[in-house]
Order: structure tokens, then C-alpha cells, then sequence
């Protein structure tokens, strides 16, 4: 028995090895091969009754020393940004669909902050959302339709709410409290790449035209409230708001045209 299974270990690599080559010699595909040819035929993502979803995010982790931030000097601190975005859609017609973004997103900061003539403890929360409806209309690039642009139309209205606390010598604390309320109308164009299957990289502008609408109220240790109403109306192509990210879409192949032999 024992020199069966010695006999079975020596021939098992060569056993592999033939398989291996007859594989070769029969199909002869690659994988470049294998991920082409699902988009040669009967691939039409963006046709009428698919079905979209994407997921868009960041985190930034940033520690600052003796920095100056905004209108104030950070002696020491930490801060720690998120950002989530769903999506979702439905096409009610060949290359147009209407869409529907979810937002939610935090921001915090802990830190010594030198604010002349003091150093203050500082601890900022900040928590928000954001509902964005709309539309996009996609161009294929490419006859296969795996490189595409897009358009987005659609307008965005949420809100957020922060708490500062600030503490000064031990015993004072100022503690300050605001709420935003967020409207705008934006026009925001995109590229979309499919790298396998159904799966796609998109890349996104966001608002290169677009009107923005923000009321903030504040309130600092139970104080009189004050407000302010900031409109702006932008034409802007900033490559620092670009936003990267995945999207699936079902129903791509649905009528079983160009699926990998």
C-alpha cells in the first residue's frame, strides 16, 4: 500500500501536466481572451429594463503639528473624514435611465488649537446626508459599448448637523451648534469602463454647472441664534472633486448572446 501512494504522488504532477497541455491544445484561449469575448456579442448594458447600482467612497486620516488650518493655527491634532455614496437605477429607455444617489458622510476633529490669544482643547462632529434624483444619458465610445460617457442631470437636498466643543482654561467650555440645509441643481458628466463582465470603473465631475443653495443656523452656549443664506451659481471644473468608483449592471447579457464558451 505504501508504495501504491508513492507510485500515485510521482505520477499526479505529470497526470496534471498532461491535462494542462490538451487544454491548451484544445480551447488555445487566454484570459484577455476569455474577458473579451463576453463583450464580442449581445452585450448592451445600457438597454431598456436594466437594472443599475454603484457605490462611490473616501476616508481621509490626516494628523496635523503646528498647521496652519483654515482661519485658525492647529498646535495638534487629528482628523478623520468619510464618505459613502450609494446609487441606483432603472433604464426606461435605451441609454437613458433615472437614477438615485444616496449621501452620507462624517467629519471629525480632535486637537490643541491656538486660537490668539488662547490654546483650546477642540473636538468637532459633523454628521450629514444628501438625496440626489436625476437622470443620465450614456454615449458608447467604443462599438462594443465597453467605454462609454455619460451625462448626469438631477438636483440634491439634505442637510447636516456639527457640535464644536471648545475648552479653555480647564473650566471654560463654548460649545457651538449648527445645522445646514443643502439644495442644489447640478450637471456632472462621466466616464464608465467595463473591466469584467457586468462590472464597471466609473469616474465621475461633479456639478461642472450648477446652482447651489445653503442656510446655516448656529447657536453658541445656548445663545441667540444666527443664520446665513449662501446661493451660488458655478461653472467649474475642478479635478480635485473627482469621484471614483463601481457599478454593476444587471441584465448586461441577458439575452444569452456572448457568454464565455
Amino acid at each position: 500500500m505504501k508504495y501504491l501512494l508513492l507510485t500515485l504522488l510521482f505520477l499526479f504532477p505529470f497526470y496534471l501536466s498532461a491535462q494542462q497541455d490538451s487544454l491548451t491544445t484544445t480551447t488555445k484561449t487566454t484570459p484577455y481572451d476569455l474577458l473579451s469575448c463576453y463583450y464580442s456579442d449581445g452585450f448592451h448594458p445600457f438597454q431598456k429594463g436594466n437594472f443599475y447600482a454603484g457605490l462611490a467612497f473616501s476616508v481621509t486620516d490626516k494628523r496635523l503639528t503646528n498647521t496652519n488650518y483654515l482661519i485658525q493655527e492647529v498646535v495638534n491634532g487629528e482628523r478623520l473624514d468619510f464618505d459613502i455614496l450609494l446609487k441606483a437605477g432603472y433604464f426606461t429607455g435605451n441609454y437613458g435611465m433615472v437614477i438615485l444617489n444616496l449621501n452620507y458622510y462624517q467629519n471629525e476633529f480632535e486637537g490643541i488649537v491656538f486660537q490668539d490669544p488662547d490654546t483650546v482643547q477642540s473636538n468637532t462632529l459633523k454628521r450629514g446626508f444628501a438625496v440626489s434624483p436625476g437622470f443620465r444619458s450614456c454615449v458608447p465610445l467604443t462599438k462594443n459599448e465597453r467605454l462609454s460617457f455619460f451625462n448626469e442631470v438631477g438636483f440634491t437636498f439634505g442637510g447636516s448637523s456639527s457640535l464644536t466643543r471648545n475648552v479653555k482654561y480647564v473650566d471654560v467650555i463654548d460649545k457651538t451648534y449648527k445645522t445646514e440645509f443643502i439644495f442644489g441643481l447640478g450637471l456632472s458628466p462621466g466616464i464608465t469602463f467595463f473591466a469584467m463582465e457586468n462590472f464597471a470603473f466609473e469616474v465621475q465631475v461633479n456639478n461642472v454647472l450648477g446652482y447651489r443653495l445653503n442656510v446655516t443656523k448656529s447657536t453658541t452656549n445656548d445663545g441667540p441664534e444666527s443664520k446665513q443664506v449662501r446661493q451660488n451659481v458655478d461653472f467649474n471644473i475642478n479635478l480635485l472633486s473627482l469621484e471614483l468608483g463601481l457599478a454593476y449592471y444587471f441584465g448586461s447579457n441577458k439575452n444569452g448572446k456572448g457568454v464565455r464558451p
